[in-house]
């Protein structure tokens, strides 16, 4: 999966919870959103600020997708309210490779040629 179209998928299924990211589709979106939040603050902590409140509900969405791949509830992420360890945590196991059986899914269903 390329870059953009990581970020196609990721709109495309802005609020979609159900189903499985590659790391590739979810790493390159989170690339996305630091990038962009990045250029906007330098134009606008407005512009920023809104970006990430409009983004919010995609990168939490491509997030439970990405622990879905890892054979993980997406329920995990509120490990990000733990300073420190939960972080590290959720980073962990959100590099992890694709767990196979999953019980979230195929992974062929999600793959993008």
């Amino acid at each position: 999966m390329t870059f953009l179209d990581a970020i196609k998928t990721c709109f495309s299924k802005y609020a979609e919870f159900n189903g499985r990211a590659s790391r590739p589709e979810y790493w390159y979106f989170f690339l996305f959103l630091v990038l962009a939040s990045l250029v906007l603050g330098m134009v606008s902590n407005t512009a920023s600020g809104i970006f990430s409140l409009v983004t919010l509900i995609p990168s939490v969405a491509a997030a439970t997708r990405r622990l879905h791949d890892t054979n993980r509830s997406g329920w995990l992420q509120l490990l990000w309210l733990v300073p420190l360890i939960g972080w590290i945590v959720v980073i962990v196991f959100l590099a992890q490779e694709a767990k196979e059986p999953n019980q979230f899914g195929s992974r062929s269903d999600e793959l993008v040629s």
